[in-house]
């Protein structure tokens, strides 16, 4: 990760130096590459480094805690809760920046309390939540579909850059809120670290174990989906990073121990290197959601593949 972010400083149109971007970094002024990797590229790789953080802490943490690793918040509709927000406040509203981001915030902390409180009945067991979430989360798509079937051109552009996933024009003003929440609800998760271990047992063994299991599943649902929800606002729903992280994160360092950080780290990883195929690898420049989503679904297939011929499971 501290590779593909150093690259992230370095490449563009401009070749800097790593003493340069590293002058640039501890605030010295260098021609050129002030502008340029303090302006331009530094806002953007932290904005990869964070969001990457927030999705692959948060889909590990569904996954973990509820033992599927469909449950991803890109699954069972959270996501498309902040992207149906945004599509609404842009075509309909008229909102644009900070406006957007709010109303996708508050709408993916919505749908998550809707998910969560149908879902509810004695408990909440896994497979309830997700299949009511891919429910909601499909019913959403449906709005988004039919408002752009109604926007005009520019608001159409606007919300399609938006549902996509990008980092084009990140400042610092974007970054802001999300590494944040990052820093406020990331601590949160961690110190769940125990806990989200124990559920893995079964809700009964983790009772048993000293779990406080519907206390301890509240607090990570509303830390991970509050996370979900700023990197989201930040960047737009970037494809497959929640999905993958996990399962990547678990073949690297294996069954035991903690996915949390790990799975954090590779979700970072994800973003850089995507962000930097889609912007140097092709002929045409492609936002990152693109590239995440047109190498993450074969990927996801060879994963599922791989682990059935092994007799294993997801």
């Amino acid at each position: 990760m501290v590779a593909a972010f150093a690259v992230t400083l370095m490449v563009g149109r401009t070749f800097y130096p790593p003493g340069d971007v590293l002058r640039v970094v501890l605030g010295e002024q260098v021609p050129g590459a002030s502008f340029t990797v303090g302006r331009l590229r530094l806002p953007r790789g932290v904005l990869a480094v964070v969001a990457g953080l927030a999705f692959g802490l948060a889909g590990v943490t569904f996954q973990t805690m509820l033992r599927n690793p469909l449950a991803s918040p890109d699954v069972i509709g959270i996501s498309s809760g902040a992207s149906a927000a945004a599509v609404v406040g842009i075509v309909l509203l008229g909102l644009d920046g900070t406006s957007v981001s709010t109303l996708a915030v508050v709408a993916a902390l919505v749908v998550a309390l809707l998910i969560y409180t149908l879902a509810f009945k004695d408990g909440v067991a896994g497979t309830r939540l997700i299949l009511i979430g891919i429910g909601v989360g499909a019913m959403l798509t449906s709005v988004i579909q039919y408002v752009l079937s109604r926007a005009g051109q520019w608001d159409y552009q606007e919300a399609l850059r938006w549902l996509t996933g990008s980092l084009n024009g990140t400042s610092w003003t974007t970054v802001g809120p999300a590494l944040v929440a990052l820093l406020v609800l990331g601590p949160v998760l961690l110190g769940q670290t125990r806990n989200l271990a124990a559920l893995q047992l079964g809700d009964d063994t983790a009772a048993a174990l000293g779990v406080r299991v519907e206390r301890t599943r509240v607090i990570a649902i509303v830390a991970a989906v509050g996370l979900v929800a700023f990197a989201t606002a930040a960047c737009g729903p970037i494809a497959f990073v929640s999905f993958l992280a996990g399962p990547i994160a678990a073949r690297i360092v294996g069954p035991n121990g903690s996915l949390l950080v790990p799975a954090a780290l590779v979700g970072a990883l994800l973003v850089l290197v995507a962000d930097l195929v889609g912007q140097f690898a092709l002929d045409t420049r492609f936002p990152v959601g693109v590239v995440t989503g047109v190498l993450g679904a074969p990927y996801l297939v060879y994963l599922i593949v791989r682990t059935n011929r092994a007799g294993g499971s997801l």
